[in-house]
């Protein structure tokens, strides 16, 4: 079984920048990608940005310049360092991974418990 710990949420300023990260952990062989998701109050959860095993990324349009997305794959924990933080990015942050419990076994989905990012006006 694999576990993902998010930490690094809070409340700040519109403008400011907070850090997220996410560690994983238990019985991995592999982690294949990993993610960052939102959802706020009454809608749907949403992908923010997604890192793969070699660093390629994508961010949703929102966030685009403003978010960044990084991995250590020694250590298997992503970022997602938050910057210029509008009120609209107020959510609960959902860390993502798909990993690997042996070489040859495929993919599964995990989720972190999620952590609170609000950004008051």
């Amino acid at each position: 079984q694999v576990q993902l710990v998010e930490s690094g949420g809070g409340l700040v300023q519109a403008g400011g920048s907070l850090r997220l990260s996410c560690a994983a952990s238990g019985r991995i062989a592999v982690v294949d990608t990993m993610a960052w998701y939102r959802q706020a109050p009454g809608k749907q959860r949403e992908l923010v940005a997604i890192i793969t095993i070699d660093s390629s990324t994508n961010y949703a349009d929102s966030v685009k310049d403003r978010f960044t997305i990084s991995r250590d794959n020694a250590k298997n924990t992503v970022h997602l360092q938050m910057n210029s933080l509008k009120p609209e990015d107020t959510s609960v942050y959902y860390c993502n991974a798909r990993a690997r419990t042996s070489v040859f076994s495929r993919s599964e989905v995990y989720w972190g418990q999620g952590t609170q990012v609000t950004v008051s006006s």
